[in-house]
C-alpha cells in the first residue's frame, strides 16, 4: 500500500444548512470574522452573543435541542469562556462545543481535561486563534461522524446476562478491523480488532453498548475466546486469499489477563488453529496490569514466551505508565490519542508525545501512535519516528469482508 491514501483522505463534506449555531465573542472584529467562517460552511443560521452572560439569556430563550454548536472564545470580560463551558455543560443548554483562544495554549488544555461523559454536551475540541476553515471543518466533521441513535447524554441500557450468554452462543459478537500503517512509508503492518455486536433488532452496536456489563463476569472469558476464534479464522482466510503476513491486536482485559485458567486455553485454541503466535498481539492497559500485578506479570511472560506479541494500550494516562512499561515485557507502545492528536499545535502534547516515543526508542519496542486524525500529526510523528499509525485519517474500522478490497485497493 502507497501512502496515496493520506492525499485521498479529505474530510468528508457535511449538510449544516438545518443547523443553528452560536458565536460568543466580545471582539466585533473577531466575532464577525468566525461568523463568516461558519456562513462558509453554510449553516442554516449563526446568532452572535459578546460574552457568556448574553450567549446563556439567547440559549434559555431556545432550549437545550435550540442550538447545535456554541463557538466560544476563551477570554472574555464577565464571563470568562471557562464559566461559560461549565455553564453549558451542567445546564444542557447546546449539543457542541468548539473554544477557542489566542491564549497561552494550556489554558485550552483546561477545557480538554473537563469531563464531558455524563453531559448532554460533546467537546468537538480547541483551536488557537486565527482560526483556520480547514481546521474548523475537521473538527465539525467529528459530530457529523456521530450516529444519531441517541441524545449524547443518554447513557446506553447495559443488557442483562441472559441476553449477553446468548448473542455470545449466537456469535453476533463480530470484530471489525482498523490497520495500523508504516509511518516512514505507508505500508500496512498489522490491524487491531475491535468488537462490535450484531445485533438482531438494533443494528451494529459498539462496545459502550455492551462492555462494561461483560467486565468482572464469566462471560468475558467466552466473549474473548469468541473474538479470538473469529480473528484466527479471519488470519487462516487472509493468508489462502495471498495477502502478506500480518498482525492482529486483540484486547485482554484485567480478569483475562489475571487467570491462569484462561491464559492455558487461549495458548491451546491458537496452538491448534495452525496460526503462529507471532501474528497475534495483546492489548492490555495500564490498570489491567496494575489490578493483580504479581499475576499479570505471570501471564505476560507466559505469552512472550510463546512467541506472542504485547502491547501497552492507552499509554499515558496511568499514573505510573513508565514504571510499568519498563518492568513488563512489552513488544509494543500504544500511545493514547490523548497525546496524539493536535500535537502539531500543542506545546505540552507535542513534549508528552515525544517522550513516549523516545521511551519506546531507547526499549526497542515499536511505537504505535492512536488516533491520527489529521496530517500534521501524522507528519510530525514521522519526523518524531514513531513507526506506526492508526486512526480515522487512515481508515475507519471496518468487518473482515471489506478488507480485502481495502488494502488491495
Amino acid at each position: 500500500m502507497s501512502t496515496s491514501i493520506l492525499s485521498a483522505s479529505a474530510a468528508p463534506l457535511h449538510v449544516w444548512s438545518g443547523q443553528r449555531v452560536l458565536v460568543v465573542e466580545d471582539s466585533l472584529v473577531q466575532r464577525g470574522y468566525l461568523v463568516g467562517l461558519l456562513r462558509q460552511l453554510d449553516f442554516g443560521e449563526v446568532l452572535e452573543a459578546a460574552d457568556g452572560v448574553e450567549a446563556l439569556a439567547v440559549l434559555e430563550r431556545l432550549g437545550g435541542d435550540g442550538v447545535f454548536l456554541v463557538l466560544t472564545d476563551l477570554e472574555m470580560p464577565g464571563m470568562d469562556g471557562i464559566e461559560l463551558t461549565c455553564q453549558l455543560r451542567e445546564r444542557q443548554l447546546a449539543r457542541n462545543l468548539i473554544v477557542v483562544s489566542a491564549r497561552d495554549p494550556r489554558l485550552l488544555e483546561v477545557i480538554e481535561s473537563m469531563n464531558f461523559e455524563d453531559a448532554c454536551m460533546d467537546l468537538l475540541g480547541t483551536l488557537l486563534k486565527p482560526v483556520q476553515l480547514d481546521a474548523l471543518a475537521m473538527l465539525l466533521d467529528r459530530a457529523g461522524k456521530k450516529a444519531i441513535v441517541s441524545p449524547a447524554c443518554a447513557r446506553p441500557e447495559m443488557p442483562p446476562p441472559e441476553e449477553l450468554a446468548q448473542a455470545i452462543a449466537r456469535q453476533e459478537f463480530v470484530p471489525y478491523f482498523q490497520p495500523k500503517v508504516t509511518i516512514q512509508n505507508g505500508h500496512l503492518k498489522g490491524l487491531e480488532a475491535l468488537a462490535r455486536w450484531q445485533h438482531p433488532t438494533r443494528g451494529l452496536l459498539a462496545p459502550l453498548y455492551f462492555i462494561e456489563a461483560l467486565e468482572g463476569t464469566p462471560l468475558m472469558e467466552e466473549f474473548t475466546l469468541l473474538m479470538v476464534r473469529q480473528v484466527l479464522d479471519r488470519l487462516l482466510e487472509w493468508k489462502r486469499h495471498g495477502l502478506p503476513p500480518l498482525t492482529v491486536s486483540v484486547n485482554l482485559s484485567a480478569d483475562n489477563l489475571a487467570e491462569r485458567g484462561f491464559i492455558d486455553r487461549l495458548m491451546a485454541l491458537v496452538s491448534n488453529s495452525g496460526v503462529p503466535p507471532s501474528a497475534l498481539v495483546w492489548e492490555v492497559t495500564e490498570t489491567s496490569v496494575m489490578r493483580q500485578l504479581s499475576q499479570a506479570l505471570t501471564n505476560m511472560g507466559r505469552l512472550r514466551l510463546m512467541g506472542f506479541g504485547l502491547a501497552m494500550d492507552d499509554f499515558g494516562i496511568g499514573y505510573s505508565s513508565m514504571q510499568q512499561f519498563a518492568r513488563c515485557p512489552f513488544t509494543e507502545l500504544k500511545i493514547d490519542r490523548a497525546f496524539v492528536h493536535g500535537a502539531w499545535q500543542w506545546p505540552n502534547r507535542h513534549m508528552v508525545l515525544k517522550s513516549a516515543l523516545d521511551l519506546g526508542q531507547s526499549l526497542g519496542v515499536a511505537t504505535v501512535a492512536e488516533g491520527v486524525e489529521t496530517l500534521a500529526d501524522w507528519k510530525l510523528l514521522r519526523g518524531l519516528g514513531c513507526d506506526m499509525a492508526q486512526g480515522y485519517l487512515l481508515a475507519k474500522p471496518m468487518p473482515a469482508g471489506e478488507l480485502v478490497a481495502w488494502i488491495r485497493h
